[in-house]
């Protein structure tokens, strides 16, 4: 018995390959990344996409450094160590090359019981960002194929489906938001999640709507709109979510945490007077993802 309990080895904090760029200042991508899946009890292993001295929203005059050709060197070497994640979780990719990068990665890695969680970022408020090109947009609709999990939010939605992306908010209906949600796991993903979707007649809401493929759920949660823009919310929501799977919660009680906890990060900040280029006040709210689930408003969509 001894040499048997010996010889098994639970993992008992699971790990996350967290593939995002790297701002030294301003909260997002890995510096939201990290702490919200650490505070978890999810292990969060950086492959950087680039590195900045500044996230891109309005700062000026940052450094970029591109990764892309430092990133195949950190993967081989992690091969070379047989590791084992639980997640891949891919967020802000820069070209073409790093997609394809990413594809090879979750090929190399891939295991039973694993979850892929790809966040398409690739533009918000229907447009694209400034480094988003036609063959990234592409490249990525390919990657969202080999996702367990997608997050896009509803401006790139429109763009993985080829739909106008700048869309009027009475245009979205119950039914078009669920024939999008099919459409898009019908590229693959088990779980689609849109986010940032307007509500008719109630402008003062907004909504987060998930499609379980498995089975044949959609969840909805909405939330109070708050009139002001922080950049790493997305980042911040998609890895409460890659956490709470990972932590084994039900599809709709993630998403109701993700959605709560963001929410709690944007008032406890908007109420400071500071620059909101520099993102929520994370640190202040970190704790509450430690606590228990009492209040839930999730319901079927």
């Amino acid at each position: 018995m001894i040499y048997a309990y010996a010889m098994y080895k639970p993992n008992p904090v699971p790990k996350a390959a967290a593939i995002h760029d790297l701002s030294g200042f301003g909260r997002s991508s890995l510096t939201v990344v990290i702490p919200v899946l650490s505070t978890m009890g999810i292990q969060a292993c950086p492959l950087p996409t680039a590195i900045l001295s500044t996230h891109t929203s309005e700062f000026q005059d940052y450094h970029f450094v591109d990764f892309t050709d430092e990133m195949e060197a950190f993967i081989a070497h992690w091969k070379s160590l047989a590791i084992n994640f639980d997640a891949v979780y891919s967020g802000f990719l820069g070209s073409a090359r790093q997609v394809d990068i990413v594809k090879s990665f979750i090929t190399a890695f891939r295991q039973e019981n694993q979850i892929i969680v790809v966040d398409p970022v690739l533009g918000d408020d229907g447009e694209t960002y400034d480094t988003i090109t036609g063959d990234l947009v592409s490249q990525m609709t390919e990657l969202v194929t080999m996702a367990d999990v997608i997050t896009p939010n509803v401006t790139e939605a429109a763009l993985l489906l080829g739909e106008p992306a700048n869309l009027p908010h009475e245009a979205f209906t119950t039914p078009m938001i669920k024939d999008w949600l099919k459409r898009l796991a019908e590229c693959g993903p088990e779980i689609v999640i849109i986010t940032s979707i307007p509500v008719i007649d109630q402008p003062k809401l907004s909504s987060v709507v998930a499609y379980d493929k498995t089975n044949d759920k959609f969840w909805q949660v909405q939330c109070t709109y708050i009139p002001a823009y922080f950049p790493g919310t997305g980042d911040i929501f998609t890895s409460v979510m890659t956490g709470s799977l990972l932590r084994g919660q039900s599809l709709p009680i993630a998403l109701d945490r993700s959605v709560q906890f963001v929410t709690q990060a944007i008032r406890a900040s908007f109420g400071h007077d500071y620059p909101r280029r520099e993102g929520v006040l994370l640190e202040a709210v970190l704790d509450n993802l430690r606590a228990p689930i009492i209040n839930t408003s999730y319901e079927l969509f």
